[in-house]
């Protein structure tokens, strides 16, 4: 599913969560249990003290599954590293407001390549800071853990910045999608939902699950 709209509600679950000795029947599961993205985070060690994977398991998702990729790249050069990942089948491609990079040229070569741009930024990070760039994404990512390692809690300190990202974008007439990306289940999706996200990325809530169609359906119901 290409959510077209920031009134879409975009089920995302993460493949961090997922088994990664399965990662091709773990996507077909997620697809099954009926995800509309895949949100697959990529950690270099250095801009968060974690390493997760790079752009050739993104490839292999790309190429056994069909479904629409948002790649997060948590990695202090996704100028740098940009072509691998656009090229093994991204997407929608996100990049972070503090990483060292020249934002606005980065967010350019993204949409130049035919993927859509997003712009994340960590809960420390102040809401001004991704501002200047609105008009230049698809979707902004607002990080409700600090970000690097699956299982933490929910931070509601990060709700003011999502009620400012959907007034801005009311204001400036844009259509961005706000995603939420963190400690995200079903007593924590309402307040994210209800300050304005519409993309809802859940790792443990959906792919530890029980029962991973109902654990997406309740999250598609709130």
């Amino acid at each position: 599913m290409i959510a077209r709209t920031h009134r879409d509600r975009v089920i995302a679950p993460s493949l961090l969560a997922a088994d990664f000795g399965r990662i091709q029947e773990e996507t077909s599961r997620a697809i099954r249990a009926g995800a509309d993205w895949l949100h697959l985070d990529v950690m270099d060690g250095h801009f968060v003290d974690n390493i997760s994977f790079g752009p050739a398991v993104v490839q292999a998702v790309h190429e056994s599954n069909d479904i629409f990729l948002d790649v997060h790249l948590m990695i202090s050069r996704p100028d740098h590293y940009l072509p691998r990942f656009i090229a093994a089948g991204s997407d929608l491609i996100t990049v972070h407001v503090e990483a060292d990079h020249d934002v606005a040229e980065t967010l350019r070569r993204i949409r130049e390549a035919g993927c859509q741009a997003g712009l994340a930024l960590n809960p420390a990070t102040p809401i001004a800071d991704v501002e200047p760039y609105l008009d230049q994404i698809d979707l902004l990512l607002c990080m409700t853990v600090v970000p690097g390692f699956g299982g933490q809690p929910f931070m509601d300190e990060v709700l003011p910045k999502i009620q400012q990202a959907a007034q801005w974008r009311m204001e400036k007439g844009l259509n961005y999608h706000i995603e939420v990306d963190g400690g995200i289940g079903l007593a924590t999706a309402p307040k994210a939902i209800a300050a304005g996200a519409n993309v809802l990325v859940a790792g443990s809530s959906t792919f530890s699950a029980p029962d991973m169609a109902a654990a997406i359906q309740g999250l598609r119901g709130l």
